[in-house]
């Protein structure tokens, strides 16, 4: 039975986020007047931004056009797909399509924000046909460290337009697991018109390492441990989660969960049946000491570096719940990223100071949650695309793929690099790249959403490099004179006793530009103010070579 409904005319694949980066995933794809949204995720933060929460990505272009948007097809639980969710249907009315355990998760997050309005909610899985007025949505089930993973196809006449969603493929999985090679085979042989596909590991030769090579190494490991084990990972890696409840079961150890990222997602797939835990295996961890140290494993799980800040916390005898002790073994079932290397780093020698034993990670042996080169390769043989682009990957990573694309049979011209509000068109004759909609980053600090900009983030690293500077005048207006002050106060720019001859001179500084302006005809407080920020940032820079934020404050008697 076919699952193309009508003629289409006009296709729009629009990324708001995902590409120049491996997270933030949101693609938008429209077919004639109808938008899909794919995907609606969010990144954590940078070093550079300060103070900053999460990011997400702007979707002005969507709101103008929210008329359109027909639902958001979510293909699994990481907050790299569902994260800006919450905030995406605060400013938009659409159903939310997606596995029991992603909309699980997503409601959760739904219920944390306090979006109070009515959402409509259908739980899909690989059978589920969604119809629309131009294109038929259909699913198939995908490998990740999260179950219940899904890719998302969009059936026009042009063929189906595919989503992998992040996926690896790996035999050793099954169940919730599994993917279903069966069925994407199927939609190659039908005809795929466009691949949207996951580049996190297309830099990577090779396969992954199966899961269960993974389990067999860290239980060889783990047997040979005499005390107290601690094991650091995401809490967002399910399937590692259950490969050391496996081990620990088999170990007779008791279990505990140490971090807080872990309770939402963890408990509510508890609850679904998507772990499989024995019988009085876990106990909470302000009862762990009542176990002997040979018979526990604590599991010190967190968003990004979360895990370990903890132990970070916990090797320097800083952390609230639980310290690192003589005798302790450790292993980090985690992959640095380029930007915690260091911290990783200055972590592992804490931990070793502080009496515990590193477990060393066998370099041969590990597993990411994406596709590695010849796996990418597999799913671009499996669906034959016409077109290919590439996402969910730093530029060198959808370079590397488009790569192996052209290695796997895509014409190089009909591989598309596309960078954030880059517009793909089709209009039934050709596929060209020619126009940009809005985007960019939405910055979300507390409960701000996009009150923090780059000029925000531009005075915070101001803060942080070179701290403050305040100037405090009081003025009597109406004789004209300076009735208190100037009072001068810094933080985090001098060490005030050490520079009393500085803080003098700008002193007389900001007394002799408030005298000048006092004389003028017409009193102009901003022009005061401007004068102060302007001299005195010159005065403290040839003394310093700083430049702090300089605040004057000028109040009337």
């Amino acid at each position: 039975m076919s699952l193309i409904k009508k003629k289409n005319k006009d296709i729009r694949i629009i990324p708001l986020g995902g590409v120049g980066e491996i997270a933030k995933n949101m693609y938008i794809v429209e077919v004639d007047d109808e938008m899909f949204m794919l995907d609606a995720g969010l990144m954590f933060p940078e070093d550079e931004m300060l103070g900053v929460d999460v990011v997400i990505p702007d979707i002005q272009y969507v709101v103008e056009n929210k008329h359109r948007l027909k639902g958001i097809f979510l293909t699994h639980g990481h907050e790299h797909a569902i994260g800006a969710a919450s905030y995406v249907l605060e400013q938009v009315d659409a159903p939310v399509y997606g596995s029991r355990l992603t909309l699980a998760l997503v409601k959760e997050s739904v219920k944390a924000r306090n979006v109070n309005k009515k959402i409509r909610y259908y739980v899909v899985n690989d059978e589920s046909v969604m119809r629309f007025k131009g294109v038929n949505v259909t699913f198939f089930n995908t490998t990740h460290s999260i179950p219940d993973s899904l890719g998302v196809c969009l059936h026009t006449s042009y063929g189906a337009i595919v989503y992998t969603g992040e996926f690896k493929f790996d035999q050793s999985l099954h169940g919730q697991y599994a993917p279903d090679i069966k069925k994407m085979t199927e939609i190659g042989e039908e005809g795929v018109f466009a691949l949207i596909s996951d580049s996190a590991e297309a830099e990577k030769p090779g396969y992954n390492t199966p899961e269960n090579v993974i389990e067999r190494h860290m239980y060889d490991a783990f047997t040979k441990v005499k005390g107290r084990l601690i094991v650091s990972c995401y809490a967002s890696n399910f399937v590692r989660i259950q490969q050391v409840l496996n081990i620990a079961s088999r170990l007779n150890r008791k279990v505990s969960f140490l971090g807080r990222s872990l309770e939402s997602s963890f408990n509510t797939a508890r609850k679904m049946g998507y772990f499989d835990i024995p019988k009085d295996l876990l106990v909470p961890i302000n009862e762990i000491e009542n176990y002997p140290k040979n018979e526990v494993i604590i599991i010190a799980t967190g968003m990004q570096g979360e895990p370990v800040e903890a132990l970070n916390k916990m090797a320097q005898q800083k952390h609230n719940i639980m310290n690192i002790e003589e005798g302790d073994s450790v292993f980090l079932a985690i992959t640095a990223s380029a930007s915690m290397e260091v911290i990783v780093g200055n972590t592992l020698n804490e931990l070793v100071r502080a009496g515990a034993e590193i477990i060393p990670n066998n370099s041969k042996i590990h597993a990411s949650s994406h596709g590695c080169m010849e796996e990418l390769k597999m799913m671009i043989n499996l669906m034959r695309p016409e077109y290919f682009i590439p996402v969910n990957g730093e530029f060198k990573m959808q370079i590397a793929h488009a790569k192996l694309a052209n290695e796997s049979g895509v014409d190089p011209e009909k591989i598309f690099l596309v960078e954030k509000g880059d517009v793909v068109n089709y209009d039934g004759k050709e596929m060209i790249l020619n126009e940009k909609v809005n985007s960019g980053n939405v910055l979300i600090d507390g409960l701000g959403v996009g009150d923090v900009g780059n000029i925000v983030l531009r005075d915070r690293h101001l803060l942080a490099e070179d701290g403050i500077f305040i100037a405090v005048v009081t003025l009597d207006p109406r004789n004209r004179r300076i009735a208190a002050g100037p009072e001068i106060q810094s933080r985090g720019f001098v060490y005030v006793r050490e520079s009393e001859e500085l803080l003098h001179e700008a002193e007389r500084k900001v007394k002799e530009i408030v005298d000048q302006g006092l004389q003028e005809k017409r009193i102009e407080w901003s022009e005061i103010k401007q004068n102060m920020r302007d001299q005195i940032s010159k005065l403290l820079f040839e003394n310093t070579k700083r430049r702090p934020m300089i605040i004057p404050v000028i109040s009337e008697i």
